[in-house]
C-alpha cells in the first residue's frame, strides 16, 4: 500500500519509491521468496545508478546486497562480476578501507572460493 501510495501521489520522487521497493524486496526475501526478492533488488540497484551514479554510497551498498543475493541463489557468475564492478567505484569513493569496500572484497573471495568452476586466474 505504501509504495501504491509513493505511485500515485508522490511519482516525481523516485529515491522513496525505490526505497519502498527495497523494503518489500528485504519482505520477500525474510519470506525465503529469494527470487523474486533478487528481481525487486536489481531493479532498486537499476534505479539507484540511473539516480545517483554508480559511485554514490547507496547505490554501492544496494549492489553489494544484491551480490550477496545472488550468491545465496548460486549465481555465483553474475555475482562476481558484479562484486568485481562495484569494487572500482567503492575503493575511490569510499576508500579501499571503508567497511563496504571490505565487504566487497570479502564477497568476491568468498564467491571465487565456493564456485566449482574458478580457474587460477580467478583467483589472482
Amino acid at each position: 500500500a505504501h509504495l501504491a501510495l509513493y505511485r500515485r501521489y508522490w511519482s516525481h520522487d523516485e529515491e522513496n519509491i525505490l526505497c519502498s521497493q527495497g523494503s518489500i524486496a528485504s519482505c520477500l526475501a525474510n519470506l525465503g521468496r529469494h527470487d523474486e526478492s533478487l528481481v525487486l533488488k536489481r531493479e532498486v540497484f537499476a534505479g539507484y545508478k540511473a539516480l545517483h551514479g554508480v559511485s554514490h554510497e547507496e547505490t554501492i551498498r544496494i549492489g553489494y546486497n544484491v551480490t550477496l543475493s545472488m550468491n545465496r541463489l548460486g549465481l555465483r557468475d553474475e555475482a562476481k562480476s558484479l562484486a568485481r564492478d562495484q569494487l572500482l567505484p567503492a575503493a575511490l569513493t569510499l576508500g579501499a578501507d571503508h567497511d563496504l569496500t571490505l565487504k566487497l572484497n570479502q564477497t568476491l573471495a568468498v564467491t571465487l572460493a565456493n564456485n566449482p568452476d574458478r580457474t587460477r586466474d580467478d583467483l589472482l
